[in-house]
């Protein structure tokens, strides 16, 4: 039943002191860090977050409810809401002063209805009449404002990633004036329209609760969660995204049929939109790389999977030292009581703990039947290179087998993406070889990502073991292989030698000798002097593999040294040396290893005519001063001798 859940919470959650009426609990995006405020901080404030080895603990003095309270980036100073005129400043640096110091709103008769840490010393107030950008000088204990803007503000909301707030404004909140915030400065961005439903109720308006904001794939969207009406004619609620760049307008790009209607909840997860349904308990999750129905501007998708639901989740039960330890217990998944968080933050303060959600890919393998949109999805998560290789493995063996297109099809997939990394690769290498002497500081060397799968992962995790197989057919064994070959050469990637040798090896070993031959005779198996080798050693068992390697070894014209040791190792050594004087190489060439050849075949003759070819090379090349002889003791006369008498 596990393999069907393919979201979960991740196994070590930050635990923290659950919401009480003495206890109120704060949770800061910008740091992923959760504050536990006891008594107005009288009594402590435990602040906690996914990468605190130790929680940071301090007490403050109490001066009414605190509303609001953050750390600035990098934990250098806090700050606390506790009116809805003045934040409160508390520094933490070493060698400065804990006293608090305050900064009220500028803005007369505004409230303030929250403030963001942009950075760990710039902070920005957001009230109901517009923004006030400051900087804080923790060593002078003073505020300085940077700049403001009048804006009438119905809620807002902050994405720490991009550094983009959007301020909702208008009647029905649906006008959306977003702003970015970089080094101490404060951009305003082109404002744009959430479009409503024609049908909606003059009363209805968009709620902070129906937007967020996240980077999905490299780009910021805003998500807008549309509801269905009862008097629509809509099949249910839908989510919209809104494509939101740092200049020009919004655009609408995407729209996420959910096919249901009740109260929702959004997380983005390895690029890869959830959505949770509380009715059902349940979740979708949407792809919007993987392609959908289009009207040309906008595209529709569907949920990539059937809705499954969270896997449970046991939490443990802390008691007194003396208690024996007890059994964990479920916790109460989808409960009113969460609270989430973008883009992967799912919180339940009753119960006092914070997840990350996180993807199963392996469950998804099962869920997915379609093998090339498999591979689409797969290609585009983080962590998928294990589960990429075990799909390979899988559709290749017995029991999961699948058709020769559709293997194709993953092939071509893979070797798609393995492409693209090889081309961003040698834009680099060339960037830099060109850029040698100047600074290049701007280059950034491609990263390889879990998605490229070369043919060294191939050849050692999928297909050296699939030739293994003693139930494959051997004809379907040397189809995959020269799929795999043909999908290389499709995308211009050179194909390494050891997988050559694994489709010769694979021929041999079942005998398929004729095929052999057609591969090499057309060419299908590239030359290169591994290969030739390796036909070389077939010999014994198929004895034109000799001159096969021969002739490959020809068309490389790299390896006329290893052609003469092949001829001589064969004793045919008057072959080589009508090849050494085709090429030109005789001056060159080694007299004592044609010599040597030539007196292992016990042919007086052939070693007489061996003798003779050199002496004439010498003879003729004596004239050259950079020349130096083979030397062969004693005269002429005694040479001959010598040749005759063996």
């Amino acid at each position: 039943m596990e393999q069907d859940y393919y979201l979960e919470l991740n196994d070590r959650p930050v635990v923290f002191e659950k919401a009480t009426s003495v206890n109120s609990v704060f949770f800061d995006e910008a740091n992923k860090q959760v504050f536990a405020v006891r008594s107005g901080g009288a009594t402590g404030v435990v602040v906690k977050g996914p990468e605190d080895k130790n929680p940071i603990c301090f007490r403050m003095e109490d001066k009414g409810e605190v509303k609001c309270i953050k750390f600035s980036l990098e934990n250098k100073i806090l700050a606390v809401q506790r009116t809805s005129r003045t934040v409160d400043f508390i520094n933490l640096i070493q060698d400065y002063s804990q006293l608090e110091y305050s900064q009220e709103c500028k803005a007369k008769n505004a409230r303030i209805l929250g403030f963001c840490w942009t950075s760990s010393t710039e902070i920005v107030f957001i009230t109901d009449q517009g923004i006030e950008f400051y900087q804080v000088l923790p060593e002078k204990r003073t505020v300085k404002l940077l700049k403001s803007h009048s804006i009438n503000v119905n809620w807002y909301m902050y994405c720490p990633e991009s550094a983009v707030m959007l301020i909702s404004t208008a009647n029905l909140c649906n006008v959306l004036q977003p702003f970015y915030f970089r080094a101490g400065t404060v951009s305003k961005m082109t404002k744009f329209e959430i479009e409503l439903p024609t049908l909606i109720a003059k009363s209805t308006k968009v709620s902070e609760r129906d937007i967020a904001m996240a980077t999905i794939y490299g780009q910021l969207y805003v998500l807008y969660l549309r509801h269905h009406f009862k008097s629509s004619s809509s099949a249910g609620a839908e989510v919209v995204l809104y494509y939101l760049p740092r200049e020009g307008t919004c655009k609408k790009l995407h729209i996420l049929k959910l096919n249901r209607t009740g109260k929702f909840a959004l997380n983005v997860v390895d690029n890869l939109v959830v959505v949770h349904h509380q009715d059902t308990e349940t979740s979708v999750i949407f792809d919007i790389r993987l392609r959908g129905e289009s009207d040309g501007t906008v595209a529709l998708h569907q949920p990539v999977l059937p809705a499954r639901s969270i896997q449970p989740y046991q939490m443990s039960v802390a008691g007194p030292s003396a208690v024996a330890p007890q059994a964990p217990m479920p916790c109460k998944l989808y409960s009113s009581s969460w609270i989430v968080f973008q883009p992967d933050i799912i919180i339940s303060a009753s119960e006092g703990y914070l997840w990350y959600l996180r993807i199963k890919l392996q469950p998804i393998v099962h869920l997915l039947q379609d093998k090339g949109r498999l591979m689409d999805f797969l290609l585009q998560r983080k962590d998928c290179k294990s589960v990429i290789l075990s799909v390979c493995s899988q559709i290749l063996t017995q029991s999961d087998r699948a058709l020769l297109p559709v293997i194709a099809t993953v092939f071509d997939k893979l070797n798609s993406e393995y492409k693209k990394y090889l081309d961003a690769e040698h834009s680099y290498n060339l960037a830099v070889e060109t850029s040698q002497g100047r600074s290049n500081a701007l280059l950034k060397r491609p990263v390889r990502g879990q998605a490229v799968i070369d043919q060294s992962d191939m050849y050692t995790h999928v297909l050296s073991v699939f030739t293994d197989l003693k139930e494959a057919p051997h004809k379907f064994i040397i189809a995959v292989l020269m799929e795999y070959i043909r999908s290389l050469n499709q995308f211009q990637i050179p194909v390494q030698h050891y997988l050559y040798e694994l489709v010769i090896k694979t021929l041999v070993q079942h005998n398929l000798f004729y095929m052999l031959h057609q591969f090499l005779q057309y060419h299908v198996l590239s030359d290169s002097k591994p290969l030739a080798c390796l036909l070389l050693s077939l010999e014994s068992v198929y004895p034109p593999a000799h001159q096969l390697s021969l002739d490959m070894l020809k068309r490389l014209s790299t390896a006329n040294d290893e052609i003469v040791e092949v001829l001589l190792s064969k004793q045919q050594v008057l072959a080589a040396m009508r090849f050494v004087r085709s090429i030109g190489g005789q001056e060159s060439a080694s007299a004592r290893k044609f010599l040597d050849a030539a007196k292992q075949t016990t042919d007086n003759m052939l070693f007489y005519t061996v003798f003779r070819f050199f002496e004439q090379r010498n003879q003729r090349l004596r004239g050259n001063p950079n020349f130096t002889p083979v030397q062969i003791h004693g005269g002429v006369e005694q040479r001959r001798s010598a040749c005759l008498r063996l």
